[in-house]
């Protein structure tokens, strides 16, 4: 109704060389031009619309390929990072292997690589990490059995002192300590081959840590024993007796050393044996160096096979000077020949 009667019929009076004209402009007329204007309009915003529009997407398209050209860089850098990094990755496994090789030596094992082509096909620029991952898999099986083969050639050596290999693979005391996971996986979790290693390891060190252990060094360097261990004539009474240990002859002052690694826990004078010191070695082990004359350790001390502990003497119950030396297992006086006789074939056999 508005539309209709904003354009009502309308007359113009005009004038021209005297004369007056009327011109009559209806209501129709007046409606189909402001439709017609109204349409102009209406094209003229369609057209700047589409041309906004087009400079946009246009502008979108350049951004667009940008990006992609910004992402293809991107991929041809990692392409050069990994080719590099497997090259890297590769010297540096040729060092462990030759490292492992001058150590345990070759046994022969050889790198499976058979799943590098199955990924090359695919992904041609992880050919050489796959390779890589094959060869660390085949040099942790190889550490595996290497440790294995060590593990059983200390136990055999322990066994033949007639001592428990299982009890040097036992915790001694307690444990403790913040918990530090180990994983192989992404998602936490280790890889069995590399568990397997790592329990290897773990008992060929506990082996033959308890081995090193073992009185298996010569207390004194002199020529002969002058008493073994066992029933003999007690020098003062001349009666039958029992020796708990081995007389090792000597000058006063000769050095002294620890039969094995371990900690000395006593240092001082024993009824019998005068001078005395004594060192745990764990697992029930434990050795006595008796009639002194001087002492070069304290109780604490922890010591390595062959230290030097002591100077020969001839205090206690002595008749001359000499080393009385003793090997305990829990408080028990053993012989402690076999350690010191096995003692000459325990690195050949463990190497």
């Amino acid at each position: 109704m508005r539309f209709r009667n904003a354009f009502p019929d309308r007359e113009f009076v005009m004038r021209s060389q005297g004369q007056v004209r009327f011109v009559r402009v209806s209501s129709r007329t007046q409606k189909t031009v402001a439709a017609a204007a109204l349409g102009l309009i209406g094209a003229c915003c369609v057209t700047i619309g589409a041309m906004a529009v087009s400079h946009t997407t246009q502008a979108e398209l350049a951004a667009r390929e940008a990006r992609v050209a910004r992402t293809a860089g991107l991929v041809a850098n990692e392409k050069r990072n990994i080719a590099a990094l497997t090259a890297d990755l590769a010297r540096r496994q040729a060092f462990i292997e030759q490292m492992v090789d001058a150590h345990i030596g070759d046994d022969g094992s050889s790198t499976n690589a058979s799943a590098a082509p199955q990924i090359s096909a695919a992904a041609p620029d992880a050919a050489g990490l796959q390779r890589i991952k094959a060869e660390q898999l085949a040099l942790v099986a190889r550490l595996t059995r290497y440790a294995d083969v060590r593990a059983r050639s200390a136990s055999d050596a322990i066994r033949r002192l007639g001592l428990d290999p299982a009890a040097m693979t036992r915790t001694q005391g307690g444990e403790g300590g913040p918990l530090v996971k180990l994983q192989t996986g992404a998602d936490g979790s280790i890889d069995p081959r590399f568990a397997a290693m790592g329990k290897s390891l773990a008992r060929m060190g506990a082996l033959e840590s308890g081995l090193a252990a073992i009185p298996q060094v010569s207390p004194a360097h002199v020529a002969y024993v002058s008493s073994s261990y066992g029933y003999r004539a007690d020098p003062f009474t001349g009666g039958a007796a029992f020796h708990p240990g081995l007389d090792f002859p000597g000058p006063k002052g000769s050095p002294i050393y620890a039969a094995a690694k371990g900690t000395v826990t006593f240092v001082g004078q024993r009824n019998g044996y005068g001078n005395c010191v004594e060192i745990t070695h764990g697992n029930g082990l434990m050795t006595r160096y008796g009639h002194l004359s001087g002492f070069h350790a304290h109780v604490g001390e922890k010591v390595e096979g062959g230290a030097l502990i002591a100077a020969m003497g001839s205090t206690g119950r002595s008749t001359g000077s000499h080393l009385h030396f003793e090997v305990r297992v829990n408080d028990r006086p053993v012989n402690p020949r076999p350690f010191l006789e096995a003692a000459r074939n325990i690195d050949k056999d463990t190497r």
